[in-house]
């Protein structure tokens, strides 16, 4: 069986495949100031030329005519710094752009970016800082110690805040390789010599502190042997505790007499150092213990040059003969590693814990279980609160804290756990729902709404459910948050907020049962419930089924706010909604006649059951609007006759609209029905149409109810104007029968 390694290793890139020439690849002509770029001087025939080997796509370099002592990339954007003799220039590669240029008074003998915007610049006695803000100059930081005076300079490194500078250089003494470094503080404007080789910040924090501490690490092989010293520099953050300094040894092979430290890179996410030496081996150290994880071989050649590796929280480097390799802690074996190979439980479980890694789940339930069962309560809630992606965050850990009795004046061990958690983060579905049992039953739901404000609880419609009882309104908040669009909409219903429960729906794209809905609300509030009913039709294409709201509407008998609804929701007068119109006019016909008398005579609806509405107008005693609607002359003729129950200027027009023979029908019904109420009427009738009716109908017609009044009144109308012989010995005739004896004359 193969052994677990606790390291990934990859080549990324070959140089020398690259068309980069193997002499150019050494310290003083390729630089990489970052894992995006690698940067190499270079001289093709009588043409000096810097080659840009861009790591996202890094088998096309990019080649420019350059001439310049020292080329650096700028870690993370494709601008340039280069130098020549005195004379340093900073390019925008992208825009083709100079972007600042200074000429120093002295060589600077090493220069390095210490940040996105600020290069180091180190002369034989002073160290500088050039910022890329604005047209600034290089500002002196600081002398350089004279325990440096000599050495070949190798690095430059700064902490994150840059309050801590470190120059680091090495000289040749008795037959081995001496390193020396210049700490300086900025804020106490000191400097202290140490004797080292390679060295890195990073911050770091301890368990049980609020704040990082700032820790440097160095690495040195002195005339003693291999050290690693880890130490916190400044003084520590208010509340902190001071981070315990380490130094441990470092080990070098006897193959390796005259090994030493070339290079430090440090991991903040895992919290590990990693250390690379002249002959190629690779140190991984974890920070808090010091303790030494894992070491090999990893080069035949010099790394002669390194940085972070972003993507892996490793280490990448090139070698001499051009391979550009990384490094990087196998998250998914250092656990077991640690705990196999290393046999060491304490680490394992700090490195599972640290860094949220999985291989040492045992391990934590061992020892969850160790000390719940000598009742070490917060202890072991400490262990399953910090297990690695969530192991013991279980209903059975819940469980086990609930059944231990609370000892009076004391925090129960569920609630000692579950504030653990709540420090720590977002609790479970679970969780959430246990921990606010308690804490409603006490009423103290304003710890909840806190929780809820801060993202402490994960929300789901169970948890919503067992707020509503106490509050529906934060409910709904827990409801939105959890995305259950049934009970948000029905909260919403519950307090009123109609016009938000389309808005929602429609941002969430659910379609809930509104006439459900609508049902529930008109029972509480109808006044509410009409409102809702004229959203659910304010767009174009209605929400529900107009006749379901209808329905609804009338089950609470809401003749009246149905008119309104409806006259609103039918106004475009479409061929489909005859069904509705005709129920619009039948339920005011019953109701409200005179509602729907005006509706009528308005126009609005031209496809209703038109006979149905007739039939319905004469019930209820509307008989101009039935007349207006029959077109069966059974029907007209029995409501032609009421003539006292209508306008006699309309009835006389009305009959304009009928054929002769329906008229003359219509007249003789008249008659025949109530002869003394209807005659006036039918005289004005004959009169106005009795050229089309034939004049002689007309006489028939009066003649066969014995009608002379009639007859006079109506041939009276028209003898003046008649040359007819019949209508004036009939009009006589008349004349003489109801004793109108000067018109006798007169004729």
């Amino acid at each position: 069986m193969t052994q677990i390694l606790p390291i990934k290793f990859q080549e990324h890139l070959q140089l020398t495949n690259v068309g980069i020439n193997a002499a150019n690849i050494g310290f003083n002509s390729l630089t990489m100031e970052s894992d995006k770029y690698i940067c190499v001087r270079e001289k093709v025939g009588e043409t000096a030329q810097v080659v840009i080997i861009d790591m996202s796509d890094p088998t096309n370099p990019i080649r420019r005519p350059i001439s310049a002592d020292s080329a650096i990339m700028n870690p993370a954007s494709k601008v340039i710094a280069l130098k020549a003799q005195k004379t340093l220039q900073i390019f925008n590669i992208e825009m083709k752009s100079k972007m600042k240029a200074h000429t120093m008074t002295d060589d600077v003998i090493f220069w390095k970016w210490i940040s996105e915007n600020m290069i180091a610049l180190v002369t034989e006695t002073t160290v500088y800082h050039w910022s890329m803000e604005g047209d600034s100059q290089p500002t002196k930081i600081f002398d350089r110690h004279s325990s440096l005076s000599g050495c070949q300079i190798i690095n430059y490194r700064t902490d994150a805040a840059q309050n801590w500078l470190l120059l680091i250089g090495i000289s040749a003494q008795q037959n081995r390789v001496v390193g020396a470094m210049q700490l300086y503080s900025v804020e106490r404007k000191v400097s202290q010599p140490i004797e080292g080789h390679a060295a890195a910040f990073i911050q770091f924090k301890m368990e049980g502190n609020q704040q990082e501490s700032t820790l440097f690490c160095f690495a040195v092989r002195g005339a003693a042997g291999g050290k690693l010293h880890i130490i916190e520099v400044g003084t520590p953050p208010t509340g902190n505790s001071p981070f315990q300094k380490k130094a441990v040894d470092v080990f070098f092979p006897p193959e390796a007499q005259n090994d030493f430290p070339v290079a430090m890179q440090v991991s903040k996410k895992n919290c590990v150092v990693y250390l690379i030496t002249k002959y190629g081996y690779v140190h991984l150290y974890d920070i808090e213990s010091g303790t030494c994880i894992y070491m090999n071989r990893i080069s035949a050649d010099t790394i002669f040059v390194t940085a972070q590796h972003e993507p892996t929280n490793g280490i990448i480097g090139v070698n001499r003969k051009g391979q550009v390799l990384s490094v990087s802690m196998d998250e998914e074996n250092v656990v077991p590693y640690i705990q196999g190979t290393l046999n060491n439980n304490d680490l394992a479980l700090r490195m599972a814990v640290r860094n949220n890694l999985g291989g040492a789940d045992q391990l934590f339930v061992t020892k969850f279980n160790e000390l719940f069962g000598r009742a070490a309560y917060s202890e072991a809630a400490k262990v399953a609160a910090n297990a690695p992606k969530g192991i013991l965050r279980t209903p059975q850990t819940i469980a086990k804290f609930q059944q231990v009795p609370t000892q009076p004046g004391q925090t129960s061990p569920l609630l000692q756990y579950f504030g653990i958690l709540l420090d720590q983060g977002q609790l479970n579905k679970f969780e959430s729902l246990e921990l606010c049992r308690p804490v409603l039953a006490q009423g103290r739901k304003q710890l909840l709404e806190k929780w809820l404000k801060e993202d402490k609880l994960e929300c789901s419609e169970e948890l919503g459910d067992l707020v509503k009882a106490a509050d529906p309104t934060l409910a709904l908040s827990v409801y939105l948050r959890a995305n259950v669009p049934n009970k948000v909409i029905q909260c919403f219903a519950e307090t009123g907020q109609f016009q938000k429960i389309v808005l929602y729906a429609k941002k969430v794209g659910y379609t809930p049962d509104y006439i459900y809905l609508l049902r529930s609300v008109m029972r509480v509030n109808p006044e509410s419930g009409a409102q809702f009913a004229g959203m659910l039709v304010a767009d174009d294409e209605p929400l529900a089924d107009i006749t379901q709201i209808v329905d609804v509407f009338m089950e609470q008998n809401m003749v009246q706010q149905c008119t309104a609804f409806l006259l609103d929701a039918l106004k475009n007068n479409r061929p489909s909604e005859g069904p509705l119109q005709t129920r619009l006019l039948e339920m005011n016909l019953m109701a409200a006649p005179q509602v729907a008398d005006a509706i009528m005579g308005n126009q609005m609806f031209s496809h209703y059951d038109r006979p149905h509405i007739a039939t319905l107008c004469e019930k209820a005693g509307l008989l101009q609007r039935a007349l207006e609607h029959y077109t069966d002359l059974y029907d007209i003729k029995r409501a032609v006759v009421h003539t006292h129950l209508l306008n006699a200027d309309w009835l006389v027009n009305f009959f304009g609209t009928l054929s002769v023979e329906d008229s003359l029908e219509c007249l003789k019904a008249m008659l025949q029905a109530n002869i003394r109420q209807n005659l006036q009427v039918c005289v004005q009738v004959a009169t106005k149409y009795h050229e089309q009716l034939t004049t002689n109908s007309l006489i028939d017609l009066f003649e066969s109810f014995k009608s002379f009044e009639g007859l006079f009144y109506f041939l009276g109308s028209i003898v003046n104007f008649s040359q007819d012989p019949e209508v004036h010995f009939k009009y006589i005739e008349a004349a003489c029968k109801t004793g109108q004896i000067k018109e006798v004359e007169r004729i």
